[in-house]
């Protein structure tokens, strides 16, 4: 008899997110790296972690997400998956560990799925990503959608700008947003679309929508942690609130132990043994 992966009774399930759809019920994203915030994310109540390929740019400084490797995914998946046990725990698939060819999608993606713990994956592109993620779906891989500004293309994109500003671009947004329903996918991120475009997308889809930089109309909403708690306080986007202002307050505790250190305070003899 097989046994459920070690989360709590009341974990997030991928039919959870259409349940709430269905209910009008808003969902919460975050992304987390390691097991640390991966557990206060989880204690705060998250409905998912995403394990975004942008901890290339938050964690490792890298100018893009395009050097991510699918290495570097699954360590940091299973290091969320220790601290995670109630939200969908979602992993982005790095550039070309999908785009290749449907079976090497299909290998990494299981790859993906069988180290890390995750409940899902997902995948960049609209509707030349249709195929694959019908492959994986039919194996029992669900996939999230997304679409409008999508990081591993960039380049392609002329830049990190708005998507489906005039009616081509959006039309083909809406397209892109119906074919990855009827391919499987059970969400899609919007990133970076106008709120009206976001607005008619979500309506039009029995599959939630979950925005960044997309208006309030989404059914949900995701940010990057760090740029939400105030640490990457050199990132101010437009879409972007700061929750807290967490860098001013790790520069002054550190700038507290060096003075400390230097001042011959720290450590006291409550401190020593």
């Amino acid at each position: 008899m097989s046994q459920s992966p070690s989360t709590s009774p009341s974990a997030v399930t991928t039919r959870d997110f259409l349940a709430m759809k269905k209910a009008g019920k808003r969902i919460v994203a975050v992304t987390a790296y390691d097991a640390l915030f991966g557990r206060l994310v989880d204690e705060a109540g998250v409905d998912c972690a995403l394990v975004g390929d942008s901890l290339n740019q938050v964690l490792c400084g890298e100018p893009s997400t395009l050097s991510a490797t699918l290495e570097q995914m699954i360590y940091h998946g299973r290091a969320v998956r220790r601290g995670v046990q109630r939200a969908l725990l979602v992993i982005d698939m790095p550039f070309l560990s999908y785009q290749v060819s449907r079976e090497e999608a299909v290998r990494n993606c299981g790859r993906v799925m069988k180290e890390t713990g995750a409940q899902a994956v997902k995948l960049e592109g609209g509707a030349a990503m249709v195929e694959t993620i019908r492959a994986l779906v039919e194996i029992g891989i669900p996939v999230m959608g997304h679409i409008g500004l999508t990081p591993q293309s960039v380049h392609a994109l002329g830049g990190y700008r708005v998507q489906g500003r005039d009616d081509e671009t959006a039309q083909r947004l809406e397209a892109d947003a119906q074919a990855l329903e009827e391919a499987g996918c059970f969400a899609i991120v919007l990133e970076l679309v106008p709120a009206a475009v976001a607005e008619r997308i979500s309506r039009s889809l029995t599959i939630p929508t979950i925005g960044i930089g997309a208006g309030a109309r989404c059914d949900g909403q995701v940010l990057v942690l760090h740029d939400l708690l105030g640490l990457n306080d050199a990132f101010a986007p437009k879409f972007l609130k700061r929750f807290a202002n967490l860098a001013d307050e790790v520069r002054r505790a550190v700038g507290a132990f060096a003075g400390e250190v230097r001042g011959g305070t720290y450590p006291g003899p409550e401190h020593s043994f």
